[in-house]
Protein backbone atom coordinates (compact mmCIF):
# COMPACT_ATOMS: atom_id res chain seq x y z
CA UNK A 1 0.00 0.00 0.00
CA UNK A 2 1.03 3.40 -0.93
CA UNK A 3 0.00 6.50 0.67
CA UNK A 4 1.04 10.81 -0.41
CA UNK A 5 0.29 13.57 2.27
CA UNK A 6 0.96 16.42 -0.11
CA UNK A 7 1.99 19.73 2.09
CA UNK A 8 3.01 23.66 1.59
CA UNK A 9 -0.12 25.07 -0.89
CA UNK A 10 -1.43 28.15 0.21
CA UNK A 11 -2.02 31.81 -0.95
CA UNK A 12 0.69 33.62 -3.17
CA UNK A 13 0.64 36.73 -4.59
CA UNK A 14 1.93 36.74 -8.81
CA UNK A 15 5.66 36.30 -8.57
CA UNK A 16 5.91 34.73 -5.84
CA UNK A 17 7.19 31.35 -4.78
CA UNK A 18 6.40 28.18 -3.21
CA UNK A 19 7.38 24.66 -2.56
CA UNK A 20 5.16 21.94 -2.21
CA UNK A 21 6.38 18.59 -0.76
CA UNK A 22 4.65 14.75 -0.68
CA UNK A 23 5.56 12.32 1.14
CA UNK A 24 5.42 9.18 0.35
CA UNK A 25 5.22 6.01 2.62
CA UNK A 26 3.92 2.30 2.19
CA UNK A 27 5.69 -0.11 0.07
CA UNK A 28 7.73 2.89 -1.90
CA UNK A 29 9.86 0.34 -3.15
CA UNK A 30 7.16 -0.13 -6.14
CA UNK A 31 7.47 3.00 -6.99
CA UNK A 32 8.37 4.22 -10.42
CA UNK A 33 7.32 7.15 -11.32
CA UNK A 34 5.95 10.23 -9.36
CA UNK A 35 4.68 13.58 -10.59
CA UNK A 36 2.66 16.58 -9.96
CA UNK A 37 -0.77 17.15 -11.20
CA UNK A 38 -3.29 20.46 -11.24
CA UNK A 39 -7.01 20.94 -12.18
CA UNK A 40 -9.07 23.74 -11.62
CA UNK A 41 -13.02 24.46 -11.93
CA UNK A 42 -14.03 23.70 -16.29
CA UNK A 43 -10.64 22.51 -16.67
CA UNK A 44 -9.27 18.50 -17.31
CA UNK A 45 -6.58 18.17 -14.65
CA UNK A 46 -3.19 18.54 -15.96
CA UNK A 47 0.14 16.77 -16.05
CA UNK A 48 2.64 19.51 -14.36
CA UNK A 49 6.18 17.56 -13.57
CA UNK A 50 6.81 13.82 -13.01
CA UNK A 51 10.25 12.30 -12.10
CA UNK A 52 11.30 9.02 -12.01
CA UNK A 53 12.77 6.95 -8.84
CA UNK A 54 15.31 5.46 -11.20
CA UNK A 55 17.54 8.17 -12.70
CA UNK A 56 15.65 10.97 -11.80
CA UNK A 57 14.60 11.77 -15.03
CA UNK A 58 12.01 14.53 -15.31
CA UNK A 59 9.49 16.14 -17.44
CA UNK A 60 7.47 19.24 -17.66
CA UNK A 61 4.25 20.87 -19.04
CA UNK A 62 5.61 23.63 -21.25
CA UNK A 63 3.37 25.98 -19.41
CA UNK A 64 5.20 25.83 -16.31
CA UNK A 65 9.05 24.83 -17.79
CA UNK A 66 11.91 26.78 -16.66
CA UNK A 67 9.54 28.04 -13.83
CA UNK A 68 8.83 25.08 -11.23
CA UNK A 69 11.80 22.31 -10.64
CA UNK A 70 10.34 18.76 -9.38
CA UNK A 71 12.88 17.17 -7.31
CA UNK A 72 13.08 13.92 -5.29
CA UNK A 73 14.84 12.75 -1.78
CA UNK A 74 15.17 9.13 -1.86
CA UNK A 75 16.60 9.31 1.69
CA UNK A 76 13.44 10.70 3.16
CA UNK A 77 10.90 9.81 0.55
CA UNK A 78 9.80 13.37 -0.78
CA UNK A 79 8.62 15.19 -3.87
CA UNK A 80 8.85 18.44 -4.14
CA UNK A 81 7.62 20.93 -6.41
CA UNK A 82 9.27 24.22 -6.70
CA UNK A 83 7.08 26.76 -8.29
CA UNK A 84 8.69 30.21 -8.94
CA UNK A 85 7.24 33.22 -11.12
CA UNK A 86 3.61 32.10 -10.28
CA UNK A 87 0.59 33.90 -12.30
CA UNK A 88 -2.96 33.75 -11.81
CA UNK A 89 -3.45 30.72 -14.40
CA UNK A 90 -1.57 28.78 -11.88
CA UNK A 91 -4.01 28.51 -9.68
CA UNK A 92 -5.46 24.89 -9.07
CA UNK A 93 -5.38 22.12 -6.82
CA UNK A 94 -2.55 20.54 -6.96
CA UNK A 95 -2.46 16.86 -6.82
CA UNK A 96 0.69 14.06 -6.14
CA UNK A 97 0.58 11.60 -7.92
CA UNK A 98 2.55 8.20 -7.71
CA UNK A 99 2.66 5.49 -10.51
CA UNK A 100 3.48 2.04 -8.98
CA UNK A 101 4.18 -1.64 -9.75
CA UNK A 102 1.59 -4.15 -9.04
CA UNK A 103 2.03 -7.61 -7.69
CA UNK A 104 3.25 -10.83 -9.73
CA UNK A 105 -0.17 -11.86 -9.62
CA UNK A 106 -2.04 -8.37 -10.75
CA UNK A 107 0.24 -8.64 -14.20
CA UNK A 108 2.58 -5.82 -12.91
CA UNK A 109 -0.15 -3.78 -13.77
CA UNK A 110 0.29 -0.31 -13.23
CA UNK A 111 -1.45 1.45 -9.85
CA UNK A 112 -1.84 4.85 -9.37
CA UNK A 113 -2.04 6.43 -6.13
CA UNK A 114 -3.32 10.05 -5.73
CA UNK A 115 -2.70 12.56 -2.51
CA UNK A 116 -5.65 14.60 -0.98
CA UNK A 117 -4.48 17.73 -3.21
CA UNK A 118 -3.39 21.15 -1.64
CA UNK A 119 -4.85 24.44 -2.89
CA UNK A 120 -2.99 27.11 -4.37
CA UNK A 121 -4.46 30.18 -5.21
CA UNK A 122 -2.07 32.95 -7.10
CA UNK A 123 -4.17 36.17 -6.45
CA UNK A 124 -3.12 40.03 -5.30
Amino acid sequence: QVQLVESGGGLVQPGGSLRLSCALSGNIASIYNTGWYRQTPGKQRELVADITSVGNSTNYAESVKGRFTISRDSANAIVYLEMNSLTPADTAVYYCNAAAVGTRTQRYRKLDVWGQGTVVPVSS
